[in-house]
């Protein structure tokens, strides 16, 4: 039980992560120093880019246990 809510918790605060990334890189196209823009746009990037690879890995570790645990609950079949 605790590995769900950890993971679950893991993975909206990534998925926050990934919605400011992309909030930034909004706000990015109303600069008008270009150096700014640049360094804004870069950042943003780099945020949107772990926050969505961490938030993919916790939903594949949510999506492994959810299914390991359906597969040795299930009764094994007969063989014909």
């Amino acid at each position: 039980m605790f590995h769900y809510v950890k993971n679950s918790a893991l993975l909206l605060i990534s998925l926050f992560f990934l919605l400011f990334g992309v909030h930034v890189l909004l706000s990015a196209y109303h600069l008008s120093d270009p150096f700014a823009f640049i360094m804004t746009f870069f950042a943003s990037n780099l945020i949107i880019l772990i926050s969505a690879a961490l938030a993919v890995g916790f939903a594949i570790r949510l999506w492994r246990r959810r299914h390991e645990k359906t597969e040795c609950c299930r009764p094994p079949e007969e063989e014909t």
